[in-house]
């Protein structure tokens, strides 16, 4: 395709197109109803002279036809009486003689139009010397005497005043409507658009500490309305996301601070105590802190990608679920409590194999650090609403039904039981909520005769 170079528009030209929407609007509606009025004009005066021409034609036809079956039948008289919507008459024979004439045309020449017989004219013939147009029709008839043509025409200076007056009130009715219309555009287009500048005030005003404001709703149902709707929503989300984001890192703040407080303590203490087995015991617990500092973190930065889509960007594959839990399960060191399974054979989802199968080990160390004596995992799938279902059951206290949704909030723990003595940070359970919705599936507290069953759901392959 052959390289065109860009026109170059002069500044002077780009500071005639109108810049605001209002400005474009109303010019883009002045064009085409003056456009309209236009081609209505000149639409109107065609039809009003086409219409005037052939009354006049048809009465000056009816005249020439009437005046020829009376030279046919030999009645022709010298003196013709005109009859309505005909002005005057003249008869001619093959010499060009005039046999008979209305008063009018007494002692004038015969008539010669350019127009053919039997056909209309409206050349200049002006046998009136009234300087008007004329409507001229001629009819050729055969008489005793001879062929002869009959002339009957009229004046068209009643059509042409008629035409005139309607094109002077068109010339001031025309512009009027128009200003009339490129009014009224204006005034409907700022009344339109001035809840949209009030929008657009308020959310350039908003900033990242006022969340809290919204911007004004009209009271109507349009799509200004919707507009604003929208905009509050979005509004509400930021306002949440800001609000989750705080508290975040509050919590991060706290949760970081304690084990980094008895970290320090620990190790400033064996620095100066002069036991060895004492200062030995010291850094051994000064390295379960940082163990535990360092799970820490990587929970919190998993979190942070989570927030941010970040799994989003790793490629999906298909994923034999069943081989995953196994292997999981299986590989996981020995602990006091015993492992069971009941797996599905052939359960398969797209996903990232990282992701799910964290989500698996966090459902794992949470059933582990709960149980009482057993661990059950189990593995199959609904084919009717196309998921699979993913459960692992403990054996241990259970959770409220009032805390089954608030076990998922970071940083959460319901009692002693779920201290920071047994390990948990309070992340392993919002991290796997995290990780089942970003593969579009859920997980929950699912009702248990014993313990505590949590239920991940996933979408199967499409080939499931």
């Amino acid at each position: 395709m052959p390289y065109r170079k860009p026109q170059f528009v002069p500044r002077s030209a780009r500071r005639l197109v109108p810049r605001t929407v209002r400005a474009r609007a109303t010019a883009a509606a002045g064009t085409v109803l003056g456009a309209a009025l236009a081609l209505a004009s000149a639409g109107l005066l065609a039809v009003l002279h086409a219409d005037l021409v052939a009354s006049a034609a048809s009465a000056t036809r009816q005249q020439a036809e009437t005046v020829a079956q009376l030279a046919a039948q030999g009645r022709l008289t010298p003196v013709l009486h005109t009859g309505h919507g005909t002005d005057f008459l003249q008869v001619v024979d093959a010499r060009g003689t005039v046999l008979a004439a209305s008063p009018n045309l007494a002692g004038r020449p015969a008539i010669t139009p350019a127009g053919r017989t039997g056909s209309h004219t409206t050349d200049d013939v002006d046998p009136l010397l009234d300087h008007h147009r004329q409507r001229v029709t001629a009819v050729t008839g055969d008489t005793p005497a001879g062929p002869v043509t009959v002339y009957a025409g009229a004046s068209l200076r009643a059509a042409d005043e008629a035409l005139d007056i309607t094109q002077a009130g068109l010339a001031v009715a025309g512009p009027l409507l128009l200003l009339t219309g490129v009014v009224v555009t204006w005034k409907v287009t700022g009344n339109a658009l001035r809840p949209v500048e009030a929008i657009r005030a308020e959310v350039d005003a908003i900033t990242g500490q006022d969340l809290h404001r919204r911007v004004p709703e009209p009271g109507t149902a349009d799509e200004i309305a919707r507009l604003a709707a929208t905009m509050n929503a979005m509004l509400d989300r930021l306002e949440a996301s800001g609000r989750r984001q705080r508290q975040f890192i509050a919590d991060a703040s706290h949760e970081l601070r304690s084990p980094l407080a008895v970290l320090r303590t620990q190790l400033e203490v064996a620095d100066t105590h002069p036991d060895p087995a004492v200062r030995a015991e010291l850094v051994h617990g000064a390295l379960q802190d940082t163990d535990r500092l360092q799970s820490l973190a990587t929970d919190l930065l998993l979190l942070a990608r989570l927030d941010a889509g970040g799994a989003d960007d790793r490629p999906r594959r298909r994923v034999d679920l069943t081989a995953l839990v196994a292997d999981t399960v299986l590989g996981r060191p020995p602990g006091p409590h015993r492992r069971t399974t009941d797996l599905a054979p052939g359960i398969a989802v797209d996903g990232i194999p990282l992701w799910l199968g964290r989500l698996l080990t966090n459902l794992l160390d949470n059933a582990e650090r709960h149980a009482g004596g057993v661990v059950h995992v189990r593995l199959g799938a609904d084919r009717a609403r196309g998921v699979a279902v993913l459960d692992v059951e403990d054996d241990g206290p259970g959770i409220p039904a009032a805390d089954r949704e608030r076990v998922f909030e970071r940083f959460t723990r319901l009692d002693d039981a779920r201290s920071r003595d047994e390990g948990g940070s309070g992340l392993g359970l919002p991290i796997a909520r995290d990780i089942a919705r970003h593969h579009g599936g859920t997980l929950a507290v699912a009702p248990s005769a014993a313990g505590t069953r949590l239920t991940a759901e996933l979408p199967l392959t499409a080939e499931q």
